[in-house]
């Protein structure tokens, strides 16, 4: 049984921080490269950031500069440090593990960006 179980999202203002993490079932975490999305209202789901199993990242450009996502492999867990948060940063942010044996998602956790 694979589980991805997402924590960390809430409300905080514009320029505020806030760091999700995804705990994940130990027989796909190690086999996966772990990525967050995240999907506001209207929009489509998007790529956030995404970390290989080796550790090599990657970013989508809104984010660059101001999100920083990593994994801890004893852990089963992967996280994502969101600074200097904007309102446009507002949405669902879900948790990714694209393996060998298919890609699972988490339930999603809400982060929002509102004075």
């Amino acid at each position: 049984q694979v589980r991805l179980v997402e924590s960390g999202g809430g409300l905080v203002q514009p320029g505020g921080f806030l760091r999700l993490s995804c705990a994940a079932s130990r027989n796909i975490f190690s086999r996966s490269a772990m990525a967050w999305y995240r999907q506001a209202p209207g929009n489509q789901r998007e790529l956030v950031a995404i970390i290989a199993r080796l550790g090599f990242t990657d970013y989508a450009d809104s984010v660059k500069g101001r999100f920083t996502i990593s994994r801890d492999n004893a852990e089963n867990t992967v996280y994502l440090q969101m600074n200097s948060l904007k309102p446009e940063d507002t949405a669902v942010y879900y948790c990714n593990a694209a393996s060998d044996v298919g890609a699972f998602w988490g339930q999603g956790t809400q982060v929002t960006v509102s004075s």
